[in-house]
């Protein structure tokens, strides 16, 4: 997966590289909405960061104010199915209804139709993509994962955000462990010129 970059500026020798000199990067934070996701949010806006929030359909349902909330704070709202479950062990029509629904939730919610999805617990295989395709979505893995489900500390989420090259894309979870690694991911960011912009499935 390709990112969409930033336009590139050359910082003077011996400053700090300009913002999207080195091209972007894409954050992106699973499972939510839940309780932790107003404080991803503000700490994302405290730091001028984006990220791509695959959410959970069923959770959106619960609490619709809080992916209302996602899309005014200038995140991307994509999808993440309906009810967490693993997609390989269903069969076609369960894979293709429980990503419908969670476009028909997302669409009420935000006005817009998801284009991405990820698959929960990064399970999938050739009928998981099939079925996505048929939804009218592109599946979206990682190139780092922070290992934050595994109960990561946040220190080791922000060294796992070293390893992103232009154009990757940093896999996280809704959790305060991956909170609380935000302001250093985005030191990480600025010290090396990468922009945190969308996923695109050009």
């Amino acid at each position: 997966m390709l990112l969409a970059c930033c336009l590139a500026v050359f910082a003077a020798p011996r400053s700090a590289p300009a913002p999207c000199s080195a091209g972007s990067v894409a954050l992106t934070f699973d499972d939510g909405p839940r309780s932790t996701t107003p404080a991803l949010l503000d700490a994302l806006e405290r730091h001028q960061l984006r990220a791509t929030l695959f959410v959970v359909g069923a959770h959106a349902d619960a609490h619709p104010e809080l992916v209302r909330a996602s899309v005014r704070a200038g995140m991307w709202v994509e999808n993440h199915s309906y009810t967490h479950a693993r997609l390989t062990r269903l069969d076609d029509a369960q894979v293709v209804a429980e990503l419908r629904a969670t476009q028909d939730v997302l669409r009420r919610l935000t006005g817009r139709t998801p284009t991405l999805m990820r698959p929960p617990y990064l399970a999938t295989d050739a009928r998981v993509r099939a079925a996505a395709r048929r939804v009218g979505l592109t599946e979206v893995l990682a190139t780092v994962d922070t290992h934050d489900s595994r109960g990561a500390s946040a220190e080791a989420i922000a060294d796992a955000a070293e390893r992103l090259r232009p154009g990757g894309i940093l896999l996280m979870h809704d959790r305060v462990q991956a909170i609380d690694a935000i302001p250093r991911i985005a030191d990480v960011l600025a010290e090396r010129g990468l922009c945190a912009g969308p996923v695109s499935s050009a």
